[in-house]
């Protein structure tokens, strides 16, 4: 993203509201509804939805991360990943009026515990 844009969302500048904010719930939601948007992901009772942002000023963007858990034995892949990506969409959202040149790139899986195919870490990470 432009540093511009960058900065308005630090500041807490940005007209819409708290970027960060509102992105971090949006994330946080879409976790739980992952079944509804990806067909064939059955329902998961999730015991914990975590979703952090933060700006990366060096690199003009914005960073996310989330986490989440269930005590049922399956995995939660899915929903992490698509808290990611429709947290980053809301960042996109909401700053598309000052910066229609965002991307959201390389977003991927780090790390799994659990679940029927056992656990996995991302190399390098």
């Amino acid at each position: 993203m432009h540093a511009e844009t960058l900065r308005r969302i630090v500041s807490g500048g940005h007209r819409k509201g708290d970027v960060i904010g509102v992105a971090r719930l949006a994330g946080i939601m879409a976790a739980k509804r992952t079944s509804e948007l990806v067909p064939l992901c059955h329902p998961i009772a999730l015991t914990r939805v975590e979703v952090d942002l933060w700006p990366d000023e060096a690199s003009a963007c914005v960073e996310c991360r989330a986490r989440v858990e269930t005590m049922g034995r399956t995995g939660v892949e899915m929903e992490a990943l698509t808290a990611t990506q429709v947290a980053l969409l809301t960042v996109y959202d909401m700053c598309k009026a000052v910066d229609r040149a965002m991307c959201i790139e390389s977003v991927h899986l780090v790390e799994k515990r659990g679940g029927k195919s056992g656990d996995w870490v991302r190399p390098g990470s």
